[in-house]
């Protein structure tokens, strides 16, 4: 493992919030779309609006909108994850600096830890715990809560947002796309408030981590 040092997380800090912000949107635009599916399978379920061709060109438009959205989701979905896990990273390496000894798991685990399967419940939370703890100033007493509220509303909305896309997938009535779409909606407000939450953790650490290094003369010619 290479000699940790110091490098400056504000530009990809910055990165990141644009990314995640970029998921909200479209998250957002998979909301909007959802309603058009709703609306179409609604009056299917329920026998009512127009019908006919009319309704055949509703089905289409929804249903052409409603897979572009989940494109773009994913897109941004997988361009944010690589650029968020750089960046944790990057700020993992800068706390190792800080407290090289206030780190129960091993660097590798910074991304490993995402995609083993068990350990990705609880072991990102730790490592993120770690840094937050190490960054903040010598002395003060930790707060964990925004981590805390943060990583338990990404496990819903991965978890959950896996099983709705899944429940949607498989649904065969109007009924049951009708509920399909509307969870998946629910599912997607959540990622949302998440991303939000990201945001603020990704800010919060990254001024932390600034303002530390800033403040200790010895480490500031290291920063990179």
């Amino acid at each position: 493992m290479s000699v940790p040092r110091l490098r400056s997380p504000l530009g990809l800090g910055r990165a990141t919030v644009v990314l995640l912000g970029l998921v909200a949107l479209t998250d957002l635009f998979a909301i909007g779309a959802g309603f058009g599916v709703y609306g179409v399978a609604d009056d299917l379920a329920r026998g009512s609006g127009a019908f006919g061709a009319a309704l055949t060109g509703r089905a289409h438009d929804a249903d052409t909108l409603y897979t572009a959205s989940g494109v773009a989701q994913t897109a941004m979905w997988l361009v944010c994850a690589v650029v968020f896990l750089v960046w944790l990273y990057r700020v993992r390496v800068n706390a190792e600096v800080f407290r090289p000894d206030g780190h129960s798991k091993a660097r590798a685990w910074v991304i490993a830890g995402w995609v083993v399967p068990l350990a990705n419940f609880w072991y990102p939370r730790r490592v993120v715990l770690d840094v937050w703890d190490a960054s903040g100033p010598v002395g003060a007493r930790p707060r964990h809560a925004l981590v805390n509220f943060w990583w338990a509303l990404w496990l819903v909305t991965s978890q959950v947002g896996w099983l709705m896309q899944r429940a949607y997938g498989s649904a065969h009535t109007a009924a049951d796309f009708r509920e399909a779409a509307l969870e998946v909606m629910i599912s997607d407000a959540v990622d949302i408030v998440a991303a939000g939450l990201a945001v603020l953790v990704v800010l919060r650490l990254t001024r932390m981590q600034h303002q530390k290094a800033l403040a200790g003369p010895m480490l500031v010619p290291a920063l990179g």
